[in-house]
């Protein structure tokens, strides 16, 4: 059984293409074709399941055409449209300096010992990146990813040491 920490989001199965299974596939980390990864998770009615990758083309540079292995008809492409696509950390690229913003996302940000929250979710609409950390209490900050502020990323802990300006947290 797969458990959700141990994989993180990559992005979402679309609309199926064709009548042979394919679907539309918009992803935010292209790692499954970097490590020439043989599967995908996929999140079925929230139970995470491994989908064998048959083949995939690229669109754009944000979008491929995504076969799967057993997936061999529009009607059963359609049940998998909508659903969140994962990829295992076991899998991915360990080297911080390949990592991408998509494979922090759960991780804990820290700094001087002190947890400041989790990072739920990396805004990268701007040029000015984001994350967004959750306190222990709730509450919501959002961050700027700037190299300056990270000190060190451990992938084994699952942190994120920074060193933030004065009064950032307080805004």
């Amino acid at each position: 059984m797969i458990k959700p920490e141990e994989v993180y989001r990559i992005g979402r199965l679309g609309k199926p293409h064709g009548v042979k299974g394919e679907l539309s596939f918009m992803f935010d980390d292209d790692v499954f074709d970097r490590v020439d990864a043989d599967y995908l998770v996929v999140s079925v009615d929230g139970i995470l399941i491994p989908f064998f990758i048959d083949e995939y083309r690229f669109r754009s540079q944000e979008t491929a055409l995504m076969k799967f292995d057993g997936i061999d008809s529009q009607d059963q492409a359609r049940e998998l449209t909508n659903c969140d696509v994962f990829f295992p950390y076991s899998l991915s690229d360990n080297d911080t300096e390949s990592m991408s913003l998509a494979q922090i996302v759960g991780f804990n940000m820290m700094e001087n010992d002190h947890v400041i929250g989790r990072i739920s979710s990396v805004d990268d609409a701007t040029e000015n990146i984001l994350f967004e950390v959750i306190s222990a209490d709730g509450r919501k900050n959002l961050i700027p990813a700037v190299p300056a502020f990270i000190k060190e990323i451990d992938n084994e802990k699952r942190t994120i040491s920074v060193e933030l300006p004065e009064g950032l947290l307080d805004l």
